[in-house]
């Protein structure tokens, strides 16, 4: 995933996981925060990665990140989520 990242801020578009296996604390909020810094967004699809309170140390979530108006889209296109019914903690 930080390859993906690391394209992502190079070449632009948006790279993720719509399953939830990234953890918040320990992929999907670091990376979010650097796009963040960077001018980008991370998403889980509803709402923006960092607006999360870890409710649990290994709180899973599906992960997309990329430019502001790339994930603006993908959120504009509704429940992008995968599986998740499957995987509610």
């Amino acid at each position: 995933l930080v390859a993906d990242v690391h394209r992502t801020i190079l070449y632009g578009g948006w790279a993720g996981n719509p399953r939830p296996h990234l953890r918040l604390l320990f992929e999907a909020a670091p990376l979010s925060f650097i796009l963040d810094q960077a001018g980008g967004k991370g998403s889980d699809g509803n709402r923006p990665i960092l607006s999360y309170t870890p409710d649990t140390l290994h709180q899973r979530l599906p992960v997309f990140l990329g430019s502001s108006e790339d994930i603006e889209e993908l959120e504009s296109y509704g429940d992008v989520q995968q599986g998740k019914a499957n995987y509610e903690a």
